[in-house]
């Protein structure tokens, strides 16, 4: 099994940035491919972003391509969304996945393992 923790959420403004983390301990962390969703109050949680238990694959919502990037480092247990440009339709509550297998799948039924999230707020 593997526990995860995200941080770095809060308010900002539209166009700012901000990066989240999320640190994960159990298990070796190289054996899981990761991945950040998002829900916001009263909608179904979605798919943000994927990266494959190397770091060499990566996969994006539509919505945040070009705006987002994930990233991972296997020696700190921790995996980042680095969010630059945001809107206001970006707040949400933030988090992150894990599952053990190597295909960058975007269905949240798919993932085993979740943290407890972290808030975005991005006022316009």
């Amino acid at each position: 099994q593997v526990q995860l923790v995200e941080s770095g959420g809060g308010l900002v403004q539209a166009g700012g940035s901000l990066r989240l983390s999320c640190a994960a301990s159990g298990r070796t962390f190289s054996y899981y491919t990761m991945a950040w969703f998002r829900q916001a109050p009263g909608k179904e949680r979605e798919f943000v972003a994927a990266i494959s238990r190397s770091g060499g694959g990566t996969n994006y919502a539509d919505s945040v391509k070009d705006r987002f990037t994930i990233s991972r480092d296997n020696a700190k247990n921790t995996v980042y969304l680095q969010m630059n440009s945001l809107k206001s339709e970006d707040t949400a509550r933030y988090y992150c996945a894990a599952r053990s297998r190597d295909a960058l799948t975007t269905g949240p039924e798919r993932y085993d393992y979740w943290g407890q999230g972290t808030q975005v707020t991005v006022s316009s």
